[in-house]
């Protein structure tokens, strides 16, 4: 026979509440962090219109030139499905 003295085993109760603190504990530390660390979030794609160096440019319905002013573009067709915008001529050549 051993005479070490053993542990009883801890109520039920008890190792429920301590998992349950864990948990809560764990759900507010997750929290916490995603609200105060920064996020990465990619840089925004230029448009092909915000380009300085790019002079002409289409979406497959209309061209459009930079002028001084401001850009001036033609009319589309009438069932023309735009595409995504592409430049045509850069500054450079």
């Amino acid at each position: 026979m051993s005479t070490a003295a053993t542990m009883p085993p801890a109520p039920r109760s008890a190792t429920g509440a301590l998992a349950a603190w864990g948990i809560a504990i764990l759900v507010i530390a997750t929290v916490l962090l995603g609200e105060l660390l920064p996020a990465r979030h990619p840089a925004p794609a230029r448009s092909v219109a915000d380009d300085p160096a790019c002079l002409e440019w289409t979406d497959g319905c209309r061209v459009c030139q930079r002028l001084a002013e401001v850009p001036a573009c033609s009319l589309p067709g009438i069932a023309c499905q735009p595409g995504t915008p592409h430049c045509l001529r850069h500054r450079d050549g």
